[in-house]
């Protein structure tokens, strides 16, 4: 029985792989860049954990059926997943490059979800197992500059609330994490690394990675880190939809 971590070759996904590696707990790392995947691996191993890499683009709706099938073929078993793998990008629309606003929503929505469905069958038949999904503090609002960004992490928000009424009666445990700004390449990566607000708020991705895994043993469907994140998320349920946008629209505008 292992754990498979998508996204694993840096942040967020290598904090999950260091923090089970330290419990003691079997891996299955993907991401693209095997390289790092190698790296990673053969230091976890050098602790005594048993680590499999599956290089996978998950941008390639091929892809995680293929991964599914792979590491079945490889005589492993999933009790455990963490849908970590995502990407952000920050600009109008119109303006950035649509082929990666779509490979976007292919990586944060349809791989997790495509991933979830080829895992919970087999879970089911055992009547235990785990999900977590890596959505966002971004999940609550619509947010106008990284408006598709946005979209998807409410997408994975309301699937996995949805999953977890589905399953939680036939053992299977399915929870949201919903981060706020935390220290990894995603800041680099959507163009907010030189940000004064993610510099001033950007939190370290162990305390994260911990609220998630905590959430998942608790089976709590949505766990929102973060005491100031908490309380955003809170508040944006009482505020008129036309102020949150365009509060978030300012926001990330500030950004620039």
């Amino acid at each position: 029985m292992a754990t498979l971590i998508t996204g694993a070759s840096a942040g967020l996904g290598e904090a999950f792989a260091r923090a089970l590696a330290a419990e003691g707990k079997s891996l299955i790392l993907t991401a693209r860049r095997v390289d790092r995947l190698d790296a990673l691996a053969g230091e976890l191993r050098a602790t005594g954990v048993a680590v499999d890499v599956f290089a996978a683009d998950l941008a390639d709706p091929a892809a995680p059926a293929k991964l599914v099938a792979d590491i079945s073929a490889a005589g492993l078993t999933i009790d455990t997943l963490i849908n970590n793998a995502g990407f952000g990008l920050r600009g109008p629309v119109a303006d950035l490059d649509a082929e990666q606003q779509l490979d976007m929503i292919d990586v944060n929505c349809r791989a997790l979800v495509a991933l979830s469905r080829g895992v919970l069958p087999g879970m089911i038949a055992a009547g235990q197992g785990g999900i977590l999904n890596v959505a966002s503090s971004a999940a609550f609002q619509p947010g106008p500059w990284m408006s598709v960004y946005y979209a998807t992490k409410a997408f994975v928000l309301s699937f996995s609330e949805g999953l977890h009424e589905e399953v939680k009666q036939q053992g299977v445990r399915v929870a949201a994490l919903c981060p706020g700004p935390t220290r990894t390449e995603f800041a680099e990566v959507a163009g907010m690394r030189d940000s004064a607000l993610f510099e001033r708020f950007a939190v370290d991705p162990d305390s994260v990675v911990r609220n998630g895994l905590k959430a998942l043993a608790d089976n709590q469907a949505v766990k929102v880190s973060g005491a100031m994140n908490t309380m955003m998320a809170e508040a944006i349920r009482f505020t008129p939809r036309g102020i949150a946008r365009r509060m978030a629209g300012a926001l990330q505008k500030s950004r620039s």
